[in-house]
C-alpha cells in the first residue's frame, strides 16, 4: 500500500524519539512491501520560534492532507510563561480540533521482564492489560477562560453529542477486548458527569448490550487503578480525568517511556504520540526511551492504516528487544546503565 505520513517531531526528546520511530516505520515498508512517504512540519516551541505560532498553517495543511500523523512532544522550560500569548500546547489543542480527533486511546500493559521497574507490588500488575479511552476535545481545557487579577475560571461543558461519540468508541473496542467497560466520572458532585453518565447508560443499554457497563467515581477509579489494575478492561472517561488516570497508570507498566496513545477521530486519519512529554533535562542526551514512540507506531499502522499484521509484528519486536535486556535508563535495574536511544531502536529494527 501507498500511505502519507506527517512527522511533527516537537520538542525536547521529541525529536530524538520519532527519528527511531521513523526508522521502524522504514523498516516495516521494506518488510512487507509498502511504499510511506514522511513529510516532516514544525509544531509546538520550535514553530513558535521559528514562524510566530505554535501551529503553522504549513504544518496544518500537511496534517489534512496525510493519512497519519506522527508527534514527538512539545513544550519546555523555554516557553513556560503562563502569561505567554502563544503557548507551545496550543499547536497540540489545534491540531486535535482541526482534524476532529476526539478519542484518545492509552493502552497500558504490564512486561514480565519489568515488574521491577513499577513501585507496586509484582502480585499487583500480573494480567494488566487495559484501555484508556480519553475525550480530547472538550471539558476544561477546551472551555471559556476567565481571569482578572484575584480570580480566575476554566468552564468545563460537555453535549451529548460529545459524550455519545466517545462511549461508542469506547464501547466498539471493548467489544473486541474482554467486553468490560468502566465509565469514570464525579456525578456526585458534577452536573457534566451526571450527564456523562446518564447518555453512557443509555448508548451501552441500547448498542451494546453484549457489553458489560460500571459507573464509577474518578477518585475511587485511582485508588483501583493502584490496588486492582488486572480488574479493567476498557476506561472510558472526560479529558482531565483521562489526561490524570492514564500518568497515574504509567507506574503499572513501569515508565512513561512505555505508553503509546492513538488520537481518533470518525475517519481513518489519526494522530499517534507517546504520552511522555518533551523531557528537557535528558533531551540531547541519547538516552530517551524510545519504546512509547515506536509502540504508537504500531497504533499507527493499525488504526490509520489498517496494517493488522504489520502492528503485531511491531509490537512483537519491542517486546522481543525488552526480552534481550536492551533497556533504556528509565527501565534499566538500579546500577545498569541503560541502552541509548538508538539501541534500542536498532534491537525493534533487528527482531523486525
Amino acid at each position: 500500500m501507498k500511505a502519507t505520513i506527517v512527522v511533527l517531531p516537537g520538542d525536547g526528546i521529541g525529536p530524538e524519539v520519532t527519528a527511531q520511530g521513523v526508522r521502524v516505520l522504514r523498516a516495516v515498508a521494506s518488510k512487507f512491501g509498502h511504499q510511506i512517504e514522511f513529510r516532516e512540519a514544525l509544531i509546538g516551541g520550535c514553530a513558535i520560534d521559528t514562524m510566530g505560532t505554535a501551529l503553522p498553517p504549513e504544518t496544518s495543511a500537511l496534517c489534512q492532507a496525510a493519512d497519519a500523523i506522527l508527534l514527538g512532544a512539545v513544550g519546555g522550560p523555554k516557553w513556560d510563561d503562563p502569561n505567554a500569548p502563544v503557548r507551545p500546547e496550543q499547536g497540540l489543542f489545534t491540531i486535535r480540533q482541526e482534524l476532529g480527533l476526539f478519542a484518545n486511546l492509552r493502552p497500558v500493559t504490564t512486561h514480565p521482564k519489568l515488574i521491577h521497574a513499577s513501585t507496586l507490588r509484582p502480585e499487583v500488575l500480573k494480567g494488566v492489560d487495559l484501555l484508556v479511552v480519553r475525550e480530547l476535545t472538550g471539558g476544561l481545557y477546551y472551555g471559556e477562560k476567565q481571569r482578572t487579577a484575584d480570580s480566575a475560571s476554566d468552564l468545563c461543558a460537555y453535549t451529548a453529542h460529545e459524550i455519545r461519540r466517545v462511549v461508542r468508541r469506547a464501547a466498539e473496542l471493548a467489544r473486541g477486548r474482554r467486553k468490560k467497560l468502566t465509565s469514570v466520572d464525579k456525578a456526585n458532585a458534577l452536573e457534566t458527569s451526571r450527564l456523562w453518565r446518564q447518555v453512557t447508560e443509555e448508548i451501552v443499554r441500547k448498542e451494546f448490550p453484549d457489553i458489560s457497563l460500571e459507573h464509577i467515581l474518578v477518585d475511587a477509579c485511582a485508588m483501583y487503578l493502584m490496588r486492582k489494575p488486572a480488574s479493567f478492561d476498557v476506561i472510558v472517561t472526560e479529558n482531565m480525568f483521562g489526561d490524570i488516570l492514564t500518568d497515574e497508570a504509567s507506574v503499572l507498566a513501569g515508565s512513561m517511556g512505555l505508553l503509546p496513545s492513538a488520537s481518533l477521530g470518525e475517519g481513518k486519519r489519526g494522530l499517534y504520540e507517546p504520552i511522555h512529554g518533551s523531557a528537557p533535562d535528558i533531551a540531547g542526551k541519547g538516552i530517551a526511551n524510545p519504546y512509547a514512540t515506536i509502540l504508537s507506531v504500531a497504533m499507527l499502522l493499525r488504526y490509520s492504516l489498517g496494517l493488522q499484521a504489520e502492528a503485531a509484528a511491531v509490537e512483537r519486536a519491542v517486546n522481543a528487544a525488552i526480552e534481550r535486556g536492551v533497556l533504556p535508563a528509565d527501565i534499566a535495574p538500579a546500577g545498569h546503565q541503560g541502552a541509548s536511544t538508538v539501541e534500542a531502536g536498532q534491537a525493534v529494527v533487528a527482531a523486525l
